[in-house]
């Protein structure tokens, strides 16, 4: 299996970019790439209870582990059922725009099945509940 590096974190207040592989999705990328472009989520209120939010619908999924927090930056590994698989998924709040932005990438290999696609998606869902 091909391991993807591992760029996690911001860099000038901005995800890494994706790799050229279907494994990474991301509200970061050029809206024109369909493989990774993901749309970030708008909310209403303030950033510390918009950052409670997020934990709070992160530790209700399975199999996830936060790794670092601040206020607006959260990074956690989630880990997939059957093979434990490990995926980084950060969050980014935007307090000016009113935005969550986040990426989702896998560890390993060359194509996602669109599990991390899927799992934002379900996050949203959650999140905008």
């Amino acid at each position: 299996m091909v391991k993807e590096p591992r760029r996690t974190g911001l860099a000038d207040g901005k995800f890494h970019a994706c790799p050229n592989k279907q494994v990474c999705v991301s509200t970061m990328s050029s809206k024109d790439d369909k493989m990774h472009y993901i749309e970030p989520i708008k909310y209403d209120g303030n950033i510390e209870d918009t950052m409670k939010k997020i934990v709070q619908v992160v530790n209700s999924l399975k199999r996830t582990k936060i790794l670092e927090k601040t206020e607006s930056y959260l990074h956690v590994v989630f880990s997939t059922a059957l093979f434990r698989f490990k995926d980084d998924v950060e969050f980014l709040i935007n307090d000016e725009e009113k935005l969550i932005h986040f990426r989702s990438q896998s560890r390993i290999g060359g194509y996602d099945w669109n599990a991390n696609r899927k799992r934002m998606e379900k996050f949203r869902y959650l999140f905008t509940k």
